[in-house]
């Protein structure tokens, strides 16, 4: 059964329709990588210094939501420190044999990309303890009595994790990393940079308004911002123009049915139902999925989280409620009988 991910045009997640243009809309160096600013401050003292010592970068790991740029900045690291790069991920990692044959072929400064590192199972996560910290594999040789352990060197590299779940990881390997940074969601300025420079890249011309429309729809992720970008640009192909305009960028925005806040029909239909069936709450998960038609793990995982970053619903001890704001952006009426503090209870003042 497909992912709902793979279906969503304002899915974080990646999926198989944004294939090599993903790729090539990746800046390769740091200058050229927009948004996350201390991050990159941060980073560039790091790769700075390892550059003058002559070491490998010290492991890394990025975590954060999906779509904000950590496989990006894992080439971007490679890059600045001219290093090749191997790229997996922990579910293609099944036996410990399997990390065994990775980390033997790298040659001294490379670059090991592990995304999704925190669903590596824990047999691999044992190569990997000695490996990053004292650079060397141990085998196993041989089994019962006879079984002996070797010893075999590696060269230094940098291990980059990445990963949109840290509290999954062990302590163990959490703990092994020297650098670690958290990726934060990005503002619709640095959106719109991004979009800008995607639409150079794309060799289309774009109108500020146009780019605004765009990012503000976005979801606070250039992967959302760059996969609408490249929808938009479907239709300014179809009708003949080469540039843009905010006109064509609201016409198709509109058709693909995500709305000024970035929402698709799926996010305003489980408002709606919440809304209009259960007077906006508390109602609980399961009885908002069987009235929506959606899977309730779906639903908390996938539709719930961007809800209420924008502060449209918010759980209680009772269920999920539907906030003023959602009222408002669907248009519809406050209901006057409903307690007011059903709204503003996670405003009140600390009583105690």
């Amino acid at each position: 059964m497909p992912d709902i991910n793979d279906e969503r045009i304002i899915s974080s997640m990646q999926n198989l329709a944004d294939g090599d243009a993903e790729n090539t809309l990746r800046p390769k160096y740091m200058r050229d990588y927009i948004g996350q600013e201390k991050v990159k401050k941060n980073l560039g003292v790091c790769i700075e210094a390892a550059k003058l010592r002559g070491e490998p970068l010290d492991h890394v790991l990025l975590y954060g939501p999906p779509g904000l740029g950590k496989t990006t900045l894992s080439h971007i690291i490679a890059n600045e420190m001219g290093a090749h790069i191997w790229i997996t991920s922990g579910p293609a990692i099944e036996k410990a044999g399997d990390l065994a044959s990775i980390i033997s072929n790298l040659n001294e400064n490379d670059v090991l990309f592990i995304d999704e590192i925190h669903r590596l199972n824990r047999s691999v996560e044992e190569i990997l303890y000695p490996a990053m910290e004292e650079y060397v594999l141990d085998i196993i040789v041989g089994k019962g009595p006879g079984a002996r352990s070797i010893r075999v060197p590696l060269p230094r590299f940098t291990l980059i994790g990445a990963t949109t779940r840290a509290g999954m990881l062990t302590s163990p390997l959490r703990d092994r990393f020297g650098i670690i940074f958290r990726l934060e969601m990005y503002t619709p300025e640095e959106l719109k940079r991004i979009t800008k420079r995607s639409a150079a890249l794309l060799n289309i011309s774009i109108d500020e308004s146009a780019a605004d429309e765009i990012s503000g729809r976005s979801r606070g992720t250039p992967r959302i911002a760059n996969r609408l970008l490249k929808r938009v640009r479907d239709f300014a192909d179809v009708e003949g123009t080469k540039v843009i305009s905010e006109r064509l960028a609201s016409k198709a925005l509109y058709a693909m049915g995500v709305d000024a806040l970035g929402l698709d029909a799926t996010d305003r239909n489980i408002l709606e139902t919440m809304i209009e069936k259960f007077n906006g709450g508390p109602v609980g998960l399961e009885t908002i999925a069987a009235a929506s038609g959606e899977e309730s793990n779906t639903v908390e995982d996938v539709y719930e989280p961007y809800l209420m970053q924008l502060g449209f619903i918010t759980r209680t001890p009772r269920g999920r409620v539907c906030l003023k704001t959602a009222y408002k952006h669907l248009g519809k009426p406050v209901p006057q009988d409903k307690d007011e503090r059903q709204f503003d209870f996670f405003n009140e003042p600390n009583k105690e």
